[in-house]
């Protein structure tokens, strides 16, 4: 059945809309070229999204043939302007921007574990609202928030869980109550970090893999056919509480206590590299598993100088027992998923960069039939609020072409 006028109009402003989001302005004849549309279908699409005032002329493009130079259509970024929060439970993170994704202002505060609940969401609440005032933004429509736990698929609320501070909870309500006319969305941390990797990282030309994040604690999340998919209570990648041979006991509903946690999570890795005597100093909020990676994998490649040789060996030795350990939990989720694809995240898996990747590869085509590339992220850290960011600005852009859908030009 072909589409009515009204449906075809609603996917090319769509699609339009979209280029000018990933390419940038561009002029009427490139989006003629980059839709396929006629040029009369192209000058009453850019008609339409002007007059809503989503895109406007930003310049000109300066292509040297007769006449005048084509005009520049870009979408407006200052029509909206949004925050992105990654909530750890020893601080929180903060990035402004408009609606292109531009940054305005960063910002972070640590909050440490023996601070109030009250306290804790004062400091939190306090930092998103500096961070708009130094952005010089008159307020915010959107903001997306990424958070370690489980998301409720019904109500989009962060649920109750006994291993989170009660801080994360209230943070959510008191962010509403404080600015009763923004948008607040929450998400699983490692779910963001896969909707960055996809879009930003180094799964763009995946659309099914698995991200492992490995940071102060551990979580998967997994993409099947392009789609995030959370589960039927939310919980789909809690890797933490899979059970695993090699730690002396099994996890309860309650404490991933001896799951695939106590062999990745950063404590242990840190106990793993004091086993082989290697040692780092904690730097920053970055946990200090992270550290110790990185200085072991520059010490595994480091010269054979004679003063070298035993750290080298220590660091390779090192290096090999963790990939052992990740392994394990890798060739579960291969066996079950087949993704192709496992991105290794968060601080630890960007501090094992590639040689970390390489060997937990090696590991699983010795452990599993199903091939699996290994990839190192490249956002590390970063990638939890960057998925935030692309989170919140697609649902504020959503929620703006609205007036589109009513007047039928957009689904």
């Amino acid at each position: 059945m072909p589409a009515s006028p009204s449906t075809a109009r609603a996917i090319n402003d769509r699609l339009a809309l979209r280029l000018l989001q990933q390419e940038g302005p561009l002029t009427a004849g490139q989006l003629k070229q980059l839709t396929g549309l006629s040029r009369p279908s192209v000058a009453d699409l850019v008609e339409r999204l002007a007059a809503a005032g989503l895109i406007d002329v930003v310049g000109e493009s300066g292509e040297q043939r007769r006449g005048p130079n084509a005009k520049l259509y870009g979408i407006v970024a200052d029509q909206a302007h949004l925050a992105a929060l990654d909530v750890r439970t020893e601080g929180v993170s903060v990035v402004v921007s408009d609606l292109l994704g531009g940054v305005l202002a960063e910002a972070s505060v640590p909050i440490g574990g023996d601070t109030g609940t009250g306290p804790a969401v004062e400091q939190a609440v306090a930092l998103v609202e500096r961070a708009a005032k130094e952005a010089g933004v008159p307020g915010l429509h959107t903001v997306g928030i990424g958070a370690p736990g489980l998301i409720d698929p019904a109500t989009g609320e962060l649920r109750d869980s006994g291993g989170l501070p009660a801080w994360h909870r209230r943070l959510v309500l008191a962010l509403q109550e404080r600015l009763p006319e923004t948008r607040v969305h929450v998400e699983n941390e490692t779910n963001l970090a896969a909707l960055a990797e996809q879009r930003d990282g180094v799964a763009q030309d995946r659309d099914t893999f698995v991200l492992l994040w490995l940071g102060h604690g551990t979580g998967a999340a997994v993409v099947l056919e392009g789609t995030l998919r959370r589960g039927a209570s939310g919980g789909t990648g809690e890797i933490g509480f899979l059970p695993v041979p090699g730690t002396g006991g099994l996890p309860s509903a309650v404490d991933c206590e001896g799951g695939f946690h106590s062999l990745a999570g950063s404590a242990a890795i840190v106990a793993l590299a004091e086993r082989h005597g290697l040692t780092v100093e904690a730097q920053g909020y970055e946990p200090l598993a992270a550290g110790v990676v990185r200085d072991a994998v520059a010490r595994a490649g480091a010269g054979v100088s004679a003063a070298t040789v035993a750290g080298a060996s220590a660091a390779t030795d090192f290096l090999d027992a963790l990939a052992d350990r990740l392994a394990v939990g890798v060739a579960a989720v291969v066996a079950i998923l087949d993704p192709g694809c496992l991105v290794l995240a968060g601080e630890v898996g960007q501090a094992g960069g590639a040689d970390l990747a390489a060997r937990v590869e090696r590991r699983v085509r010795r452990m599993s039939p199903l091939f699996t590339e290994v990839r190192a992220s490249a956002l590390g850290g970063g990638a939890v609020l960057r998925g935030a960011l692309l989170t919140a600005r697609e649902r504020a852009q959503d929620e703006l072409f609205a007036p589109l859908r009513k007047r039928g030009a957009l689904p």
